[in-house]
């Protein structure tokens, strides 16, 4: 080997050892900055564990609202139905005959007194058939009496011998059958004067006129209603109930009355006067009449009539702590200041109330009715 070829051996050599001692000063710096990166890291995560507030022991109740659970008898809570004021005596006026209606005496709430005319229909064949009846009731009378006073003399020449016993029943049968002739005539004239009477509407008591309902010069015909008549004396009022409703209600019973226009109003107290009977019509509700006390409540007044079942035992929850969900209706029952859910079965509503099947709640418990959306089963609350 020549000079040459072992310098440029050598040269290769000393080559690879530098780049070699480059490529470890490298790795060493890369590792280096590596573990600084590392450390840098676990100092930020520890620093913001560090700032985060230590979690709290226990957390605080929830404020809710409840109410307490009622069973037994619902003798304090009425069922309630409504109904409208009325007048205790009403009447709704109509002509027996038809006619055009030519006079109106009375305006829209005017008051009337017994006997007062309140209107007149024209029926152009009323008087003339008054007229004919009477004329031929005349006619009829003079030919009884004249034939009374032949049958008279008859009777005296009978006694003499000259009229003979048939002559005078002849006259006698004449008689008699002109006095039942007269009898029928008076009755048509009776009817004629009776139907000419009905074309005058008059009030049938003391009273206010509700309700007018033909206009002047309109056709009325017979047993139309022309207007309403009530009187002030005695207020009522009609509510319908259904049928298992009858067996708790009885008359003169008393019973709370609640305008709905003045809810802050007290109840007045209503007797009842006529209960309906039982029908065989599937769902029909049935009438029952209640008397109100003089000067209490105005006629067209809307109100509620309280109806108490007897005799009813069930379990009772506020209608606003029922709550529906995938499982069911169900209550949340507090029991040592801790929620619990509690299924329940929904059977009917009786008005702010819910009567529920649930074994596992009993008269005194306290239920949830307000701020249930904010816990959930075993959450610890505190009532206010």
């Amino acid at each position: 080997m020549s000079d040459n070829e072992l310098l440029s051996t050598g040269w290769m050599m000393k080559k690879h050892r530098d780049h070699g001692r480059e490529d470890f000063s490298m790795n060493i710096a890369r590792r280096s900055a590596i573990v600084s990166l590392l450390a840098a890291a676990s100092f930020l995560v520890s620093a913001c564990k560090s700032s985060e507030p230590a979690p709290e022991q226990g957390a605080d109740p929830v404020t809710v609202r409840a109410a307490e659970v009622t069973g037994g008898q619902t003798e304090g809570v009425s069922l309630r139905f409504s109904g409208i004021v009325r007048a205790a005596q009403r009447a709704t006026l109509t002509f027996q005959v038809s006619g055009t209606l030519r006079e109106r005496a009375v305006e829209l709430g005017q008051t009337v007194k017994t006997g007062d005319l309140l209107a007149r229909v024209y029926n152009p064949a009323l008087e003339p058939a008054r007229d004919s009846a009477a004329a031929r009731l005349d006619e009829l009378r003079t030919q009884y009496d004249q034939a009374k006073r032949e049958w008279e003399r008859s009777r005296q020449l009978h006694e003499r011998g000259v009229v003979s016993e048939q002559g005078l029943e002849q006259l006698a049968s004449r008689r008699d059958s002109l006095k039942a002739s007269m009898a029928t005539a008076e009755a048509s004239l009776a009817e004629a004067t009776r139907l000419l009477r009905e074309s005058e509407l008059r009030a049938p008591f003391d009273g206010r006129v509700e309700a007018l309902l033909v206009e002047r010069d309109e056709f009325v015909a017979s047993g139309q209603p022309v207007m309403r008549l009530s009187s002030p004396e005695g207020r009522e009022v009609e509510v319908r109930v259904p049928a298992y409703m009858l067996n708790h209600v009885s008359l003169s019973q008393l019973l709370p009355v609640w305008s709905v226009q003045d809810r802050n109003r007290a109840p007045v107290t209503g007797s009842i006067v006529e209960i309906a009977q039982p029908g065989g019509v599937r769902g029909e509700l049935h009438p029952v009449l209640v008397s109100l006390p003089a000067d209490t409540l105005e006629p067209g007044e809307p109100v509620e009539v309280g109806i108490t079942p007897r005799e009813t035992v069930a379990t009772t929850v506020p209608l606003l702590s029922v709550m529906k969900s995938n499982g069911g209706a169900s209550v949340f029952r507090i029991s040592d200041g801790v929620a619990r859910r509690v299924p329940v079965t929904v059977q009917r509503i009786i008005g702010e109330r819910v009567v529920v099947d649930a074994s596992d709640l009993s008269a005194g418990d306290q239920v949830v009715f307000a701020g249930m959306t904010r816990i959930s089963d075993g959450d610890s609350v505190e009532v206010r």
